[in-house]
């Protein structure tokens, strides 16, 4: 159990997790370069001794894997799990009040302490710009704090126990922020500060808010928690951390002590300046929007104070191995909230949110003839209707009935679902709706839509396992790959816009139908390179789902309306890059090559690789 970030890096050291690096290293670009290939080596965290620009160490890949992350909390693991069932499931208190008295009084022992008198965090009042400015990608709008932990209270009902620890990230310079002065905060409105901005603007007064960086990686872990109804982010990072969360006010600002950095400040109604572009987790930037605008009071460093960050991008990344922890921690709680739902995984190599594959009860079969989804329409607005869930725009949806389905095996799962689905009946469109605020593939900011592939029943088709002869020297078309059974990918001309593309695929379409009957390719991806996608699945994840727009870029073989419901024989989704998508991360090559000197012979991290 750790006090602060400190003991967490001396013990990591001692046990083989991490690795210190003695060079100077660069903030800008050579910090997450070096950061994205220890991640991807599987490799140790990271102390950066040398920071160019800052008198501050800096921290990153804490969390890079799911052994070192189960390291870090291996006293408090177990106990946490246990308070956190017991939330999910009030029954087992009650049907066994006495074996679960324990749950209950760690839960009560964590609950934040408050302190008096000055504290190490508020040691030293420094500026924004002495901290370590680290940008991840090239086309970032300037540097971020990437694992922070932003703290407000309701306005309306102040004090600890009314408050929101969420990880929303911080624009610490560039763009029109005023250095030293101003960051920028990028959440939506329907997040828990936004909830309590909104108050506060209804009231007339700013937004008090402090963000803290580091600390206990405990309190880093709860400001992404996704915890049960009633249950306190700080005392749930008590609770990890086998310690209770420390707090003192500060000129009227929440500081928690523990921390290594803390800013506080005010965010003002209708105040908003450009955040962005960053380099996002669906492997794109995200582009420059109006965010609010956090106007600093002060900032505070404690004595040695350590900066840690992660490095956002195409999964998997650090993030990823973030999801995992929390999925193992929490336990299935949408099985929980969801009647009928036995599994839903929200595929990291797609990006998290543009993807769902799901299994749930098909009880409605008794009374029918033929075997077809129903019970799992029903399941899928539910699940298209539920939290971050809510943000997807294709669900594959399935019932087991002889075989034991797994959705994190993507490739079996999509296998069983395209040897099953009926594409004349079971293509379910929800059209002018929400999307993730990262995702460019829609019509705006939010805006996109939504599609259920449903199958059950008997398989209906042997699917091909090499390119059929049909797709094979098709005018304009050309490089057709195999990508998995049933799936294959097309290489065509570049998108030019969407009433071209109509007629490429009614082309397109007419050509194949001309080539005869092709059953055993459900889906045919159109792309830019088909080599790349077809190379690997997690390629065909991210393209395809990434670079799609549901009711703009599924196109089919045959296809036709019936009483408003689009049937085709196959499947085209158009996953070329189009001129409104956010442009991909590319790391820079100069950069790239500078950083070697880290891995040769002599240097902090020779061998790592």
């Amino acid at each position: 159990m750790y006090s602060n970030l400190e003991e967490c890096v001396i013990d990591l050291e001692k046990n083989g997790h991490l690795v210190r690096i003695r060079e100077e290293v660069d903030p800008y670009l050579e910090m997450a370069a070096i950061h994205l290939k220890v991640y991807e080596a599987k490799g140790p965290a990271l102390l950066f001794e040398n920071v160019k620009g800052s008198k501050f160490r800096a921290v990153s890949n804490l969390f890079g894997t799911i052994e070192r992350s189960k390291f870090i909390f291996r006293d408090t693991w177990k106990a946490v799990e246990n308070v956190i069932a017991l939330r999910n499931d009030p029954m087992k208190a009650l049907k066994n009040p006495f074996k679960h008295v324990g749950n209950g009084l760690a839960a009560w022992k964590a609950l934040p302490a408050q302190q008096s008198g000055g504290q190490p965090v508020t040691t030293h009042e420094i500026s924004i710009s002495d901290l370590p400015f680290i940008q991840s990608w090239p086309m970032d709008g300037g540097a971020f704090v990437t694992l922070p932990q932003v703290y407000s209270e309701d306005p309306e009902k102040p004090g600890i126990m009314n408050s929101n620890l969420g990880m929303y990230r911080v624009q610490l310079n560039g763009n029109d922020y005023e250095l030293n002065k101003e960051i920028g905060l990028h959440y939506q409105i329907h997040r828990g500060i936004g909830i309590h901005q909104d108050k506060a603007n209804k009231m007339g007064t700013p937004l008090k808010v402090s963000c803290f960086i580091g600390g206990p990686p405990a309190h880093t872990l709860s400001a992404v928690m996704p915890l049960p109804e009633g249950m306190s982010e700080l005392t749930f990072a008590g609770m990890l951390a086998g310690r209770r969360f420390q707090y003192s006010y500060m000129d009227g600002f929440c500081v928690s002590n523990d921390a290594d950095f803390v800013i506080t400040g005010e965010i003002h109604a209708g105040e908003t300046k450009p955040e962005g572009p960053f380099g996002d987790h669906l492997g794109y930037y995200s582009l420059t929007h109006p965010f609010p605008v956090l106007k600093v009071h002060k900032v505070y460093a404690k004595p040695n104070a350590i900066f840690p960050f992660t490095v956002v991008g195409r999964p998997p990344q650090e993030d990823t191995s973030f999801g995992a922890l929390i999925h193992e921690l929490t336990g299935d709680a949408i099985v929980k909230e969801i009647p009928g739902v036995k599994e839903v995984h929200a595929v990291d190599a797609a990006g998290v949110h543009p993807l769902l594959f799901a299994i749930g009860s098909e009880r409605y079969t008794p009374y029918q003839r033929v075997k077809q989804p129903t019970e799992l329409l029903t399941i899928s607005n539910r699940i298209l209707g539920t939290g971050q869930l809510s943000l997807a725009k294709y669900l594959f949806i399935t019932a087991e009935e002889n075989k034991k389905l797994d959705t994190h095996r993507e490739e079996e799962f999509l296998t069983y679902i395209l040897e099953r689905i009926d594409l004349r009946r079971d293509i379910h469109f929800q059209t002018n709706t929400t999307i993730d605020t990262l995702d460019y593939s829609g019509t705006g900011l939010n805006s996109g839509s939504k599609v259920i592939f449903a199958a059950y029943g008997e398989q209906k088709r042997e699917l091909c396992t090499e390119v059929p002869d049909a797709l094979k020297e098709l005018r304009d078309y050309s490089g057709a790959r195999l990508v998995m059974p049933g799936i294959v990918a097309l290489q065509g001309p570049k998108f030019v816009d969407y009433a071209q593309t109509g007629r490429e695929m009614q082309a397109l379409s007419d050509a194949i139908r001309d080539r005869g009957d092709l059953p055993s390719c459900p889906f045919i991806i159109l792309c830019d390179d088909s080599e790349f996608l077809a190379a690997n699945i997690n390629n065909f994840l991210w393209a395809t789902f990434t670079r799609s727009n549901p009711s703009h870029d599924i196109h089919g073989v045959n296809s036709y309306y019936e009483n408003k419901h689009w049937a085709c024989d196959n499947v085209i989704i158009d996953a070329r890059m189009k001129p409104h998508h956010a442009p991909p991360l590319v790391p820079d090559p100069t950069v790239e090559k500078n950083i070697e000197r880290l891995f040769a012979k002599g240097g902090s991290l020779a061998g790592i690789l």
